[in-house]
């Protein structure tokens, strides 16, 4: 073991210890998932076994006592960090493809004035409205593939805000709303090549 990674797991102990007494804190393995690794995250995939596992747990939230604290904003810098990277260029990345069973995505807001990525804790969605409509899909999980997915194009999701510690409801239209279906259906251990309509292409 190198001298930083035991470091990360020292600390990591730690922090285990000093949120211990809190339902559904993080797990010492947790943190060393958040805090052992490099600032671009490793992307789990289906090519693995043990990675595809993982990827079809479901996924439990993140207790809010633990959202202002420097454990997740470690993880939602990374997060953002590891979807941006020239190595995946993605639009939108869940905790479980990062190695993490929480509920938690980072998003491209196309639907924002500046298109920024954010990170959102304890989503779901609420609500679909309308019809379904096909549309190309890929995932930085199922790497060289893409398919046709039927999704919504307006819908409700929840989630908890960081800075208020509440729970939030936003209205999301267009292809925001598609991103944040595919990556909801991560939390749930749900892969787009679930719900092809067609088979995936190389």
């Amino acid at each position: 073991m190198n001298r930083t990674l035991h470091i990360a797991t020292i600390a990591a102990g730690i922090a285990a210890a000093a949120c211990s007494s809190i339902p559904g804190a993080w797990t010492s393995e947790e943190l060393h998932t958040i805090n052992g690794q490099p600032e671009v995250m490793r992307v789990l995939t289906v090519d693995s076994p043990s990675d595809s596992l993982l990827l079809r747990q479901d996924c439990i939230n993140i207790p809010s006592e633990l959202l202002a604290r420097e454990d997740y904003k470690t993880l939602a810098r990374k997060m953002l960090a590891t979807v941006t990277s020239p190595e995946q260029d993605g639009v939108g990345i869940a905790g479980p493809q990062v190695g993490l069973s929480r509920r938690v995505v980072a998003v491209k807001r196309y639907d924002l004035e500046g298109e920024p990525f954010l990170v959102f804790p304890n989503i779901r969605i609420t609500e679909y409205r309308g019809e379904t409509e096909p549309g190309p899909e890929g995932c930085l999980s199922v790497p060289g593939k893409r398919g046709t997915v039927l999704r919504y194009r307006d819908i409700d999701i929840c989630y908890t805000s960081p800075k208020t510690l509440k729970d939030t409801t936003e209205r999301i239209t267009g292809f925001t709303a598609v991103i944040f279906q595919h990556e909801c259906d991560h939390l749930d251990g749900i892969i787009y090549t679930d719900k092809l309509c067609t088979d995936p292409v190389e």
